[in-house]
Order: structure tokens, then C-alpha cells, then sequence
């Protein structure tokens, strides 16, 4: 998923020349995804099957947490890395656009 917003960080050669903070924990962030894409199958198995309504349920509710951790730790580290390197720069307008950009986040979260 693209962001127009602006990169946090030093660029370190991807392809569209970005390397944002979590890039280190990439590992873990897709291992965890691997496991809600599990789930996701799982519950689609689940309803092919005529599976009870509550398990069902649970499962959705198992799955919709591990999201939750993943976009957990990316808030943390946004607000970890993005949003303290904009407060350390010295400029007040990129510091409060990250502000407002981890606000925002936060907000769609509690949408869903």
C-alpha cells in the first residue's frame, strides 16, 4: 500500500529507493501476516463447510487481532522513529504533519 506522505529515514536502496524503520523487522511483520493470511484461509474453509456460526466468529475475532499487533507495532515504531526523527529536525511543520499523520492512523484503527 502506497503513502503519498513523506518518508521518515534514510533511503537504503529498495526498489523505489526507500528502506523505511521497519525494515529490519520485516521478518517477524510477515510472519505474523503469513499466520492472519492462515486464519483468513482457515475461516473460508470454516464457511465452505457449513462450520458452526460462533467458531466462525472466533476465528474472525483471532484474526482481526493478529492485525491489530501488526498495525500496533508500525504505529509504535512510526511514533518511535518518524514522528521523533520530524521532532528532532528542527522543523515544526514536518513535526506536527507526523503528528497528524499517526493521528489519523490511529483514528481509521478505531474506525474498524
Amino acid at each position: 500500500m502506497a503513502s503519498d506522505q513523506t518518508d521518515c529515514g534514510t533511503a537504503h536502496g529498495s526498489e523505489d529507493g526507500k528502506q523505511y524503520w521497519y525494515h529490519g523487522d520485516k521478518a517477524a511483520l510477515t510472519r505474523r501476516l503469513k499466520r492472519v493470511e492462515g486464519q483468513i484461509r482457515g475461516i473460508q474453509r470454516m464457511i465452505d463447510e457449513d462450520e458452526y456460526c460462533i467458531d466462525v466468529l472466533t476465528q474472525i475475532s483471532a484474526s482481526t487481532k493478529g492485525l491489530q499487533a501488526v498495525a500496533l507495532n508500525l504505529l509504535e515504531g512510526h511514533l518511535a522513529h518518524c514522528v521523533a526523527e520530524a521532532q528532532v529536525s528542527g522543523d515544526p511543520t514536518a513535526a506536527q504533519a507526523k503528528v497528524k499523520e499517526a493521528s489519523d492512523a490511529v483514528a481509521r484503527l478505531l474506525r474498524t
